[in-house]
């Protein structure tokens, strides 16, 4: 074959699609039968001494003697807080990985791990396979996965799950920008706040959590999303 017809498949554009696809079918595959999943994000940059990895470790334990298992990021940080504390309490702890130019090693907690190279795959398969999120402090990743899953909600896209934030100390002047700025610039609906809840304590988190879920029982049970169909209120 000529040199000018030649290709290098693995960076063409349809191939990439092929790629894109597989990650879905892996991660599907992989989370089969899981049962019910709380997904925790929070800093990869927060050492086992501060506060927050230990109140992010202690939550995840009370969540798996609850019933359920635990999804990350996979990643170092509050991930492996929360990884290691499902560990301590005899649960699943899943960690679905991303592969980054730096690479990111997965913390050793994790007893099934799923790695991705695509983070809008990644994402789905948070979205698909959590009952709840919980958002510990974090940084920009963190930040995308919590404003994913709001307009995901917002826009129907997606059933309403609880979204809880833990740490007034962190969130509290995010909040008040969401709940003051942008209501009075009308970028967003007053009751667009409802879908956030911030506290403080593992034991108000797991409270809202498990009112969700007794309110909601086939929800906690069942993947909540609907492809190809907006989930208008009221249906």
């Amino acid at each position: 074959m000529p040199e000018d017809f030649q290709r290098d498949f693995t960076k063409d554009e349809t191939w990439r699609v092929f790629r894109i696809v597989s990650e879905f079918v892996e991660g599907i595959e992989e989370l089969s039968g899981v049962g019910p999943c709380v997904s925790i994000f929070g800093s990869a940059r927060l050492p086992k001494s501060h506060k927050y990895y230990r109140k992010t470790r202690s939550l995840a334990k009370r969540l798996v003697r609850e019933g359920f298992n635990i999804i990350t990021g996979a990643g170092p940080g509050l991930m492996e807080a929360a990884n290691r504390g499902a560990q301590d309490a005899g649960g699943l702890s899943i960690g679905l990985n991303i592969d980054l130019p730096y690479e990111q090693e997965p913390n050793p907690y994790v007893d099934k791990l799923i790695t991705f190279r695509y983070f809008f795959v990644r994402k789905v398969m948070f979205v698909r396979h959590s009952i709840a999120f919980i958002i510990m402090p974090g940084g920009f990743g963190t930040m995308d996965e919590l404003f994913e899953s709001l307009t995901l909600i917002q826009t129907h896209k997606i059933k309403p799950f609880p979204v809880i934030l833990i740490g007034t100390d962190f969130w509290k002047e995010m909040i008040d920008w969401v709940s003051h700025h942008m209501i009075r610039f009308k970028t967003i609906a007053p009751e667009d706040t409802n879908y956030l809840r911030l506290v403080d304590s593992t034991d108000e988190a797991v409270e809202h959590i498990m009112n969700f879920c007794a309110e909601n029982p086939d929800f906690c049970k069942i993947n909540k999303m609907v492809p190809g169909q907006n989930n208008k209120k009221g249906k």
